[in-house]
């Protein structure tokens, strides 16, 4: 079937955040919409779901807040909890509000900060969640931990529905991300990588970097020469991590410093860099909304899994499963690419899709066996390690 792609692009974090509501959403279930003046970065936090503007009537709102908050969670049917640096706009849309309306399950989206310790505080402390999207690491650390089931890949239609890295133990793979090589055609000719961006003498400029240390310091060594089949092989020895901070130090005159999607691609549509590593989504979104002959670079570019998994333990395990089987459907995954541009990780998602799509996305024709994927693992172990120490460096 030929994918319909609408490019509406990815959202900033606080977009998705509308005023914290109940929500609740499925066939036969009122949704019950009461709002309360809660810090955004309060948790958890309920979204709006489906967006319908009602008068605000305080008594009730009150009432209808103490009554969700004393119900358990496996009352509420289905309680979802995305993560907010992970499509959460586009997953919602996408892939739960579907499976809510042909399922008429209720669910209850909820939104969570990311990173391996607040999963394991939030499960620990009884968040009440049952469906949670991870990253990779996050996902490895959770399944290791035990606080997360174990997947019946019979149950789920099978490891093969998926491309290779999105069945995991413990996590469905619905999408795939790139952080890639980024540059304006008008500016600079050809086809660089990341060779070309860490050689300033023949192509003289400032380069944008990611500011923390994963995802820069392999960057840092293919820069350096480093292929990237080697690249966590050196950096899992003292001399290959040594070898990428001296590559950043030649660098730093240059570099400049993004810490969000948006503003990597505002770095390259200003002018102020000549190259930057970026992701993919932000990229594919500017040339969109600008319509500026930016291109992207797979060769080398680094990818990660965003997966879907089972609170282990939940009393909503069924429906649980219901849902990460509906996102296992290449139809919905497809959806899910047109809204945040973002790579599928489903057999047949992408048939019927345009060349120049398939150029943006991390599991298209153009990046299939030229990017690296992420060594979660190796995060896993190094991350508070090589962060402090990349912290450190950083304002020499």
């Amino acid at each position: 079937m030929r994918a319909c792609f609408r490019w509406t692009g990815p959202r900033r974090h606080a977009d998705w955040l509308d005023p914290p509501r109940i929500l609740r959403h499925g066939k036969g279930h009122r949704c019950d919409r009461a709002q309360q003046q809660v810090n955004r970065h309060d948790s958890p936090q309920r979204l709006p779901y489906p967006r319908i503007r009602r008068p605000f009537r305080l008594g009730i709102a009150v009432a209808a807040l103490a009554f969700a908050w004393a119900v358990p969670a496996a009352a509420r049917d289905l309680t979802v909890a995305l993560h907010d640096g992970l499509a959460p706009m586009a997953l919602r849309e996408a892939v739960v509000r579907p499976f809510a309306e042909a399922a008429s399950v209720a669910v209850d989206v909820q939104a969570w900060e990311g990173g391996a310790a607040a999963l394991r505080a939030r499960l620990e402390g009884g968040a009440g969640w049952d469906v949670l999207s991870l990253t990779g690491a996050e996902m490895l650390a959770g399944c290791e931990a035990g606080l997360l089931e174990k997947l019946d890949w019979g149950a789920l239609g099978g490891r093969d529905r998926l491309l290779p890295g999105g069945a995991a133990e413990c996590g469905l793979g619905v999408a795939v991300r790139g952080l890639v090589l980024a540059w304006d055609r008008d500016k600079m000719q050809g086809s660089p990588g990341w060779a070309e961006f860490g050689d300033v003498v023949k192509h003289p400029g400032r380069r944008g970097l990611r500011k923390q240390a994963r995802g820069t310091l392999e960057i840092a060594l293919m820069a350096d020469g480093v292929a990237p089949g080697e690249v966590y092989r050196a950096l899992r020895t003292e001399a290959g991590v040594e070898r990428a901070f001296r590559r950043l130090e030649q660098l730093r005159p240059y570099i400049v410093w993004w810490q969000d999607d948006v503003e990597a691609a505002r770095l390259l549509a200003s002018g102020e860099v000549l190259m930057t590593s970026a992701p993919s989504s932000g990229i594919a979104e500017a040339m969109r909304e600008l319509g500026r002959p930016f291109a992207v670079q797979w060769n080398g570019g680094l990818t990660s899994v965003v997966a879907l998994t089972i609170v282990r333990g939940t009393a909503n395990l069924g429906n649980a499963v219901r849902l990460l089987a509906h996102a296992a459907d290449p139809r919905v995954q497809a959806g899910l690419a047109a809204r945040a541009v973002l790579g599928p990780m489903a057999r047949g998602a992408l048939e019927g899709v345009p060349p120049e799509v398939q150029a943006l996305l991390a599991t298209g024709q153009p990046a299939l066996g030229t990017t690296l994927a992420a060594d979660e693992a190796f995060w896993r172990d190094n991350l508070a390690k090589l962060s402090q120490r990349f912290d450190a460096w950083l304002p020499r």
